[in-house]
């Protein structure tokens, strides 16, 4: 089943600035279409809460959510779809698990691992990272413009289709050089979330991508 995935995906994270809800309210106000709920600092109640509050205003919005990992939570709130960050998750079992309506992704910092992502039957990929980032810090290569033109161009090889989204430490000014790459699209949060006025560099980013 193909599912509809934004090119602008935006990631909430644990800031001091707003809460996973401001931080959703403030961006689809802006126009968000793709919100990924990342959060994994609180309890099952606490997730619910945040989460239920999410998809009330992504429904008001008509935006798409998407939770990062908690996959046992699918089926208690609206949720669309679920981000995989294990590298290791067998794809194949999850999918048997959520079932064919449900959007799911996963993450991947070698080609190797997007070409797994495709043949497990993900839905998209964040690769990554791109550049330094504080937001998910791991201790895979920094990917850079050549890591993502030299990626695309084998899975392009492969006939490999497959939603590739540059992740990590992107800047409005590296919008346009990794889209070049033939990527699919960007997922951000800190660049976004943590710039003096949300809304603003969420249109900004849009801007560029679209």
């Amino acid at each position: 089943m193909k599912k509809f995935i934004e090119k602008l995906q935006f990631i909430t994270h644990d800031i001091h600035q707003h809460s996973h809800i401001e931080q959703a309210q403030i961006a689809c106000s802006a126009g968000a279409k793709w919100i990924q709920y990342r959060c994994l600092t609180k309890n099952d109640d606490e997730l619910l809460v945040d989460i239920n509050a999410i998809a009330e205003i992504c429904d008001d919005w008509g935006a798409t959510l998407i939770v990062t990992d908690h996959v046992h939570l699918n089926g208690k709130a609206d949720i669309q779809g679920f981000h995989i960050e294990d590298f290791d998750a067998d794809f194949v079992k999850l999918r048997e698990q959520l079932g064919e309506a449900v959007t799911i992704g996963g993450s991947a910092t070698t080609l190797q691992g997007l070409i797994r992502l495709a043949a497990e039957g993900a839905d998209y990929a964040g690769f990554g990272p791109f550049y330094t980032t504080t937001t998910k810090p791991n201790n895979a290569p920094l990917l850079g413009v050549e890591g993502y033109q030299n990626a695309m161009t084998e899975l392009k090889k492969l006939s490999i289709d497959l939603p590739v989204l540059a992740v990590g430490g992107v800047t409005l000014n590296d919008i346009d050089p990794l889209m070049n790459t033939g990527i699919f699209g960007i997922a951000v949060s800190a660049a976004i979330n943590q710039a003096e006025d949300m809304a603003t560099a969420y249109l900004d980013f849009y801007d560029q991508i679209m």
